[in-house]
């Protein structure tokens, strides 16, 4: 679990982030959701440690982040995983090698485990096939499956990603969701998700946070959504007129 307590964040005169008090549950898709500019970037980059806060505290299970020395931050980030927005995968590494780097980096095993390592994660993303290509001969759903399988390499704690579904297509951006979730849950990681796609929300959001105008809004579950009266959440979900109508009609047929 991760728990932060009163974040606040300025730049210059701007405050971005407002007092944010929370807590990621292990096992759980944790989302942060809300408008651009409501802090969403800023409090993922902050609980990573891109970005140091004004104020507050970042809690990991009983470690307080921003208290650790650089020899303890190190140690703590082998337990964390990144899927970034554009997959951010090495050109000129093949599938395999773009998974194995993390384990050269900052793993210990024998040439033979990181081997084992890499088929298993690779096997679990359905990716095996594709072992040898390079990013330039892959699909994006498929560069966002090794991005997974890099992700998880390590068998961390916790797995942050932003955007996991930007620039994808719907029906892959679902299958992207129901990976990260069952990975999720099957390895009991404590997930952070930074997204602004409505189906993530709606099918795998077990920890929702709303940000608006640097502050909460909004905490819930998936299925809080289309009955909760929260005006914020409301504008933010039911922008477009399809949604707000298939909103409108479950309301009807409940």
């Amino acid at each position: 679990m991760i728990r932060i307590k009163d974040i606040a964040k300025s730049f210059d005169e701007v405050n971005v982030l407002k007092g944010i008090t929370h807590e990621f549950y292990k096992g759980q898709n944790n989302l942060i959701i809300g408008r651009s500019g409501a802090g969403k970037t800023v409090l993922l980059k902050i609980l990573i440690g891109l970005i140091t806060p004004s104020s507050g505290e970042v809690w990991y299970g009983d470690t307080n982040f921003y208290a650790l020395g650089k020899k303890e931050v190190r140690s703590l980030r082998m337990k964390v995983g990144m899927l970034f927005q554009g997959s951010a995968l090495f050109d000129s590494m093949t599938v395999e090698e773009n998974v194995r780097f993390p384990l050269d980096m900052f793993s210990s095993m024998t040439q033979g485990e990181k081997d084992r390592q890499v088929q298993s994660c690779l096997d679990r993303v359905d990716l095996m096939a594709a072992e040898k290509k390079y990013p330039s001969e892959i699909s994006g759903g498929m560069m966002k499956r090794v991005g997974i399988a890099r992700a998880i390499v390590l068998d961390p704690k916790y797995l942050f990603c932003d955007e996991p579904n930007s620039g994808l297509d719907p029906k892959t951006a679902m299958v992207i969701d129901s990976l990260i979730s069952e990975i999720t849950k099957d390895r009991n990681i404590t997930t952070v998700i930074n997204t602004h796609d409505m189906n993530s929300v709606m099918e795998i959001g077990d920890n929702i946070l709303l940000l608006h105008n640097g502050r909460i809004a909004w905490t819930g579950h998936h299925q809080d959504v289309i009955h909760s009266d929260n005006e914020e959440l409301q504008e933010f979900i039911f922008a477009s007129p399809f949604l707000k109508k298939l909103r409108d009609q479950a309301l009807k047929n409940a």
